[in-house]
């Protein structure tokens, strides 16, 4: 048991091993005492966002309603960066800047988060954190399953029963599933968009293609303007162009099937989500609710904040993508773009291709045609419970209609 008066600002109690699930990305619940909550709080079962986005933000996404379409429930959307940013942040620290600050002002007891694993600097370790200055430990970013809601438990028996959590979709669905039954009294959920998650081992794998050293990479990120960033322990930065990473090179399954069926790609059940899709080199915010106004107020003065920015056009890249995840999906061999073209491309799409909003619009129908896609190839069976009508009706445009017990009645 922990005890509170400890001067430890993270700590990791030890974990039950995980259930074997079919579709699972070991968000913790089936290391819980009750494991059958899985069939529940998966989103890779039965999900139910209609009813779930009303009991968390009290209405449903209003496609009519500015880009709530393609980004679920919010009251406000902005463009965000720390005038100081926080060392060691993957962007600036918005996220852990907000966790500490309920720390600070003892809105919370605790925030479940994720540090670096103290055997590799690459691999999530879930942690509660007890004190503000721990939040410094979860800065940048972690590849590979992480079990966090598997610390609801130790944190409510340590009583812990004022909780942050910080968290992608799979997750949040699955706490905000289980909420109501934690005798929790009261619960800030900071959400992140899926990061199409892999294994810790094969992350490695995909930095041994980006450099001779991979030993020495130190921060790793895919910016919105078709730039792979890569830093390195010497202090020089590396930027790849989508087009000439080695994507053909990785295991077919670098990508869980999990993560290219996720029908929540920008975590719609947060009180606030902190990405970077519509920020055009900056964050972006999506405030969902008044918890989340209150959890963005936090930050005060210390953040500046800008309307979001949208240019070019979508929908061919997104044509595109469909065609050849068509191709991929039905385990047929992509066509690559030309290698002598790519230097070219790469360097035209930050100009000419699809840009803040537009950019997070593209990924978001690039995920749900996705799903449809691959589930449709591997579980078809699965697609009438785990396809919600938003996704659905993403796709359509581009001529991907449900067949026949595909969708819900």
């Amino acid at each position: 048991m922990h005890d509170r008066n400890t001067p430890s600002a993270l700590w990791t109690p030890p974990l039950n091993a995980p259930a074997e699930r079919e579709l699972c990305t070991d968000c913790g619940v089936s290391r819980m005492s009750d494991p059958k909550q899985c069939g529940q709080a998966c989103q890779f079962i039965k999900p139910d966002y209609p009813a779930m986005e009303r009991r968390v933000h009290g209405r449903n996404r209003d496609a009519a309603t500015g880009d709530e379409a393609f980004f679920g429930p919010y009251r406000r959307m902005v463009q965000a960066a720390m005038k100081q940013p926080r060392e060691g942040a993957q962007w600036t620290g918005i996220t852990t800047t907000i966790a500490q600050r309920l720390l600070e002002t003892g809105a919370v007891d605790a925030v479940i988060a994720m540090a670096p694993d103290p055997s590799d600097k690459w691999k999530p370790m879930p942690v509660l954190v007890t004190k503000p200055e721990g939040m410094a430990q979860c800065r940048g970013m972690r590849m590979g399953y992480a079990p966090s809601l598997a610390l609801i438990e130790p944190a409510i028996a340590a009583g812990y029963k004022r909780l942050a959590v910080i968290g992608v979709p799979c997750q949040i669905y699955a706490l905000r599933r289980l909420q109501d039954q934690l005798g929790l009294e009261k619960l800030y959920v900071i959400g992140t968009p899926c990061s199409d998650n892999t294994t810790t081992e094969a992350f490695h794998g995909f930095l041994d293609l980006l450099s001779d050293k991979p030993e020495t990479i130190t921060y790793l990120e895919f910016r919105a303007d078709y730039h792979v960033e890569l830093r390195f322990d010497d202090g020089n930065v590396k930027a790849i162009p989508f087009l000439l990473l080695p994507i053909s090179k990785l295991p077919p399954d670098f990508f869980p099937i999990t993560c290219r069926t996720c029908v929540d790609y920008t975590n719609t059940l947060a009180d606030i989500t902190v990405g970077y899709m519509g920020g055009r080199g900056e964050q972006w915010l999506l405030v969902r609710n008044e918890r989340g106004e209150e959890l963005l107020k936090l930050l005060g003065d210390d953040v500046r904040l800008s309307e979001p920015t949208s240019a070019g056009n979508r929908v061919a890249p997104v044509k595109g993508f469909l065609k050849n995840t068509e191709l991929a999906a039905g385990g047929l061999p992509v066509r690559g773009m030309p290698n002598w073209l790519r230097p070219f491309m790469g360097w035209l799409m930050p100009k000419v291709g699809p840009r803040g909003i537009e950019f997070a619009r593209a990924r978001v129908e690039m995920k749900a045609v996705e799903t449809v896609l691959h589930l449709r190839r591997h579980y078809k069976h699965k697609m009438k419970n785990m396809i919600p009508a938003h996704v659905w009706a993403l796709v359509k445009p581009y001529g991907l209609e449900p067949q026949d017990g595909e969708r819900r009645d």
